[in-house]
């Protein structure tokens, strides 16, 4: 891969440590309605963009209760305990090897924009990137639409941009922009589910500079 020129990362899962936050966040919510708990390892099986599938996945009924409602409170769930999550082990030091290279750092999210630039400014990261690019609610619809807006803006060919996810999403977005990619089993969907893309397959974040050389 020694012709890339612009790394986009995904955020969650990818460069946030925090499935296991979804695990426990999404269980509160399903302990107060008396519903089936998660595991990580079912959570890595069921969990699909946009969201409101996983909802569904999981036994929510929309037409009882608004997606809304139940989005909005696993969110404040989430936030609640965000001062605890970290970054994927040896994700800075990828982050400045990177740009020791010469390639540019954008990130491509589905966490609302404004949690995005406060996390990445928390963790003191933000200045590794040239785009942050979140959506304007916390929904988690889709990357697509602002994936292929990303891709008109940047100044490299498709085939010198490179995405590095961590779901099958990740994926689609990537064949969507016509850019390689790269998929992590370091989150929100597990080896398998990612093997059955046409993706390479990392162990780690610290692979993808292996990977450029």
């Amino acid at each position: 891969m020694k012709s890339i020129k612009q790394i986009i990362w995904d955020w969650n899962g990818t460069l946030l440590d925090d499935a296991w936050l979804c695990v426990q966040s999404m269980n509160k919510v399903l302990q107060r309605r008396q519903m089936p708990e998660l595991t990580s390892a079912r959570y890595q099986e069921v969990f699909d963009f946009p969201v409101i599938k996983y909802y569904e996945l999981l036994g929510f009924d929309f037409k009882k209760e608004p997606f809304t409602i139940v989005g909005t409170e696993f969110i404040n769930e989430y936030y609640k305990n965000s001062h605890k999550l970290d970054l994927q082990e040896g994700a800075k030091k990828v982050f400045n090897t990177i740009k020791e290279k010469g390639i540019s750092q954008s990130i491509l999210s589905a966490q609302k924009q404004s949690s995005l630039e406060k996390l990445l400014k928390d963790f003191q990261i933000d200045k590794y990137f040239e785009h942050i690019i979140g959506l304007d609610n916390h929904y988690a619809h889709s990357k697509t639409e602002n994936g292929l807006k990303l891709i008109e803006t940047l100044p490299q060919e498709p085939n010198e941009v490179l995405l590095v996810g961590d779901t099958v999403h990740d994926f689609e977005v990537a064949e969507k922009m016509k850019v390689k990619c790269v998929l992590i089993p370091s989150g929100h969907h597990s080896r398998k589910k990612l093997e059955n893309t046409d993706s390479i397959i990392a162990n780690s974040v610290n692979d993808i500079v292996q990977m450029l050389d």
